[in-house]
C-alpha cells in the first residue's frame, strides 16, 4: 500500500530513512505534478527489528496530535526525549496497536532465542552467543512484555539512531572484508599454478584492471556538473536552462520538500554507470553499491547541515550557491583508493589461518567423536549378534529338552519304544510257548 509523503517524512526524521537497495529513477518532466500524493513504501532500514520500527512509526503517525510535534520537533530534541511525553496523548486504539506490536516483537524474539537455544546447546561458545542474543532487546523495554509506554518509545528512538549512526560504518567494513577475501582468493590460486599459468593470469589481471578504468570522466557527487547531467540525460532538459529548484521539486520523488538518502542516491545512477556494466568481466557490481555509498556520504556531508539525514530544499538551493558547486575534478573512484593496506590484508590473511585451523581442529575432533561412536555402534552389533545366537541356542536346548520329555513320559506309561514290536528275542533266549487258559 502506498503511504503519503508526511509518513515518510516520519520515518526519515527519526533517521530510520535508509534504503539498502536503490533503483534508477525515471522522471517524466512533462507531467511534474502527476500524482503527488502518492509516494514509495517505507524503505527497509536493514535493522533486524525493521518490521516493528515501521510499524511503530505509522500508528504513531495516525495521530494528528503526535504527528504535528513531530513535524516540529528538530533531531536534537528528538535525542534528548522531548517528544516522549507526547505519547500519553495519542488515542486510545493507537495505544491498544502498540502494546499489540510490542507483544508480536517480543514473542519474535523469545523465538528466536529458543532457536538459538537449541542450535547451541552444548556448545562452548554458548555463553557469548546468549549475551549477544539478549542485546537484541534494546530497542524495547522487555522488562515490560505486555504495553508500550513512554520507555519503549525512547529506548526504539535512541537504539534506531544509534544503529543506524552506524550501519554505513557496518557496510564499509563488510566491503572491506570481501575485498581483503577476493585478493587473498586471487593470490591462494596464484600458488596453485604453474609459473607459465601465473605468468598468464597476472596479464589477465592487469588488462582487467586497466579496462576497468578506463572510463568517462566521473564528476564530483553533487557537482553542477553532475546534476546538470542528470538533468539532460535522465530528465531530457537542456542543461542551459538548468535551475536548481525545479531539479529538487522532480528529484523529490515523494513530494516530502526533502531529498532522502535514497532519492540522492538515485541521482549518481549515470556517474556509476561510467564505471560499472554487470556484463563486463572487469567491473564488480559489489563495488559500485559501496562507489554509490560513499557518494551518498559526500553530498551528505556536504549539504546536510542540521545532520538530520535529510537535503531540504532550502539546504540544497543553499549547497548550488556556493563555490564548490563549481568543483571540476573528477571524482577519485575506489580503485583509486584503496579500501585496505598490505598489513591489513597480512593482518586478515592470519586471522583467516586462525579460524581455519579452529576449523580443522573441531573437524578433527567431530571425526574421532564419530569414529568412537562406530566403534561403539560396532561393539553394540556384535553384542546383538551374540544375544541373537545365545537366544537361538537356547531355544533349541529347549525344544530337545521338551522331546526328551515327552519319549519318557510315554515310557513310563508302558509303551515299548518305537521300533521294538515283532521284534524277535535274543538266540540266548528261547521263545517258549505261553498256555492259554480253555485250550487243551
Amino acid at each position: 500500500m502506498a503511504r503519503g509523503g508526511r509518513c515518510c517524512r516520519v520515518v526519515a526524521v527519526l533517521s530510520v530513512w535508509l534504503c539498502v537497495q536503490s533503483v534508477p529513477i525515471n522522471v517524466d518532466p512533462s507531467k511534474p505534478g502527476e500524482d503527488e500524493s502518492e509516494a514509495p513504501e517505507i524503505g527497509e532500514t536493514g535493522l533486524h527489528y525493521d518490521r516493528y520500527l515501521r510499524e511503530v512509526i505509522e500508528n504513531l503517525e495516525k495521530d494528528h496530535h503526535f504527528a504535528e510535534k513531530l513535524r516540529n520537533t528538530d533531531m536534537e530534541d528528538i535525542k534528548q526525549g522531548k517528544l516522549l511525553k507526547e505519547l500519553d496523548f495519542v488515542h486510545k486504539n493507537l495505544r491498544t496497536k502498540l502494546d499489540e506490536l510490542k507483544r508480536q516483537e517480543m514473542s519474535r524474539l523469545r523465538t528466536l532465542i529458543k532457536a538459538k537455544h537449541n542450535i547451541q546447546e552444548g556448545h562452548t561458545g554458548w555463553t557469548r552467543e546468549h549475551q549477544a542474543l539478549l542485546r537484541q532487546f534494546e530497542h524495547l523495554n522487555h522488562s515490560n512484555p505486555h504495553t508500550f509506554e513512554v520507555s519503549d518509545l525512547d529506548r526504539l528512538i535512541k537504539t534506531a539512531t544509534s544503529d543506524l549512526e552506524n550501519y554505513d560504518q557496518d557496510r564499509h567494513d563488510e566491503f572491506k572484508k570481501y575485498e581483503m577475501m577476493k585478493e587473498h582468493e586471487r593470490r591462494e590460486r596464484l600458488k596453485s599454478m604453474s609459473e607459465e599459468e601465473r605468468k598468464e593470469e597476472e596479464q589477465h589481471y592487469e588488462e582487467m584492471k586497466r579496462k576497468h578504468a578506463d572510463h568517462a570522466k566521473v564528476n564530483h557527487p553533487g557537482s553542477e556538473d553532475q546534476l546538470k547531467e542528470v538533468w539532460q540525460e535522465t530528465d531530457g532538459l537542456d542543461p542551459e536552462y538548468f535551475d536548481p529548484k525545479t531539479f529538487f521539486k522532480m528529484h523529490d520523488t515523494n513530494g516530502d520538500g526533502f531529498f532522502d538518502e535514497s532519492e540522492l542516491e538515485a541521482l549518481f545512477t549515470k556517474e556509476l554507470e561510467k564505471v560499472y556494466n554487470s556484463k563486463n568481466e572487469e567491473d564488480d557490481m559489489v563495488e559500485m553499491e559501496e562507489e554509490r555509498l560513499r557518494m551518498r556520504e559526500h553530498v551528505m556531508s556536504e549539504i546536510d547541515t542540521n545532520k538530520d539525514r535529510l537535503v531540504s530544499q532550502s539546504e540544497f538551493l543553499a549547497a548550488t550557491q556556493r563555490v564548490d558547486f563549481q568543483e571540476k575534478e573528477e571524482w577519485q573512484t575506489i580503485e583509486q583508493n584503496p579500501v585496505y593496506t598490505e598489513q591489513e590484508l597480512r593482518d586478515y590473511e592470519q586471522q583467516l589461518a586462525r579460524a581455519e585451523n579452529e576449523l580443522h581442529r573441531r573437524t578433527s575432533e567431530l571425526q574421532k567423536q564419530r569414529d568412537e561412536l562406530e566403534k561403539r555402534q560396532e561393539e553394540l552389533d556384535a553384542q546383538k549378534l551374540d544375544l541373537k545366537q545365545a537366544t537361538q541356542e537356547m531355544g533349541r536346548l529347549q525344544a530337545q529338552k521338551q522331546t526328551a520329555k515327552v519319549q519318557l513320559g510315554g515310557a513310563a506309561a508302558g509303551d515299548p519304544p518305537p521300533g521294538l514290536h515283532n521284534q524277535p528275542l535274543p538266540n540266548s533266549q528261547p521263545q517258549q510257548d505261553v498256555p492259554v487258559s480253555g485250550l487243551s
